[in-house]
């Protein structure tokens, strides 16, 4: 019982990391500058991995999409493969982890269930770390070219998209670990027939194959008769 509501846990968790590294793919703020003037901010500088926009002070926003895939830099290519995998594997996950909860009718016996549930977890681990591979190589390009003193163009800072995609990829990791230790449970069935009980267990056996003293109660010696033979 502990172990289906430790599994109903991690799937939750998995489920909701997923979800928060789905959102963040087409989130706007990756990255945000604002340039502000004596009373008002007059225009915010915002990116994300398809495009970029400027919002001025009413709120109407021009935005212009990246115009090649190929003429991009090769972070936010990186970036764009690392979340989609990240997206592709989550989902993989997920219908893995309904497969193998105890609590489901599906997947088969409890052994194969059990490998089922760890699967799950290890493609969730995959998916955390490919979410938080792409979220921490597109920061790690802002920071570098915030603390640039030779950088001259736009600088930017973290967006909120980083943090929830951060947050996403802790919880898709969390949830895929708690899977794995399923497979743990699932192993400590005991043996059919057999009983270990420590040191006396093993003496009797030994006993009873060995000529014990139990061997002798169950199978006295036969006498020879002399009678039967005149």
């Amino acid at each position: 019982m502990a172990n289906t509501a430790l599994e109903i846990i991690a799937f939750v968790v998995s489920i909701s990391g997923w979800l928060l590294v789905s959102s963040t793919v087409p989130t706007d703020y990756w990255k945000v500058s604002t340039n502000d003037g004596t009373v008002i901010t007059t225009a915010t500088f915002w990116a994300n991995l398809w495009k970029t926009c400027v919002t001025d002070s009413t709120g109407v926003s021009n935005c212009k999409d990246f115009p090649s895939m190929l003429a991009l830099d090769g972070y936010i290519q990186a970036c764009r493969g690392l979340m989609i995998a990240a997206v592709s594997l989550g989902f993989f996950g997920s219908v893995s982890a309904l497969f193998g909860m105890k609590c489901t009718k599906v997947g088969g016996s409890e052994k194969a269930k059990a490998k089922i549930a760890c699967l799950a977890g290890i493609v969730f681990v995959l998916s955390g770390l490919c979410s938080m591979t792409g979220c921490s190589l597109y920061a790690n390009k802002i920071t570098t070219e915030f603390f640039d003193p030779l950088y001259i163009d736009q600088k930017y800072e973290l967006g909120a998209a980083l943090f929830i995609g951060w947050s996403g990829a802790s919880l898709c990791i969390i949830g895929g670990v708690i899977f794995c230790f399923s497979i743990y449970e699932g192993n400590k069935t005991p043996r059919m027939g057999y009983t270990y009980n420590g040191p006396t267990s093993v003496v009797s056996s030994r006993m009873k194959y060995h000529g014990g003293p139990d061997a002798k109660t169950a199978n006295p010696p036969k006498q020879f008769d002399k009678n039967a033979y005149v």
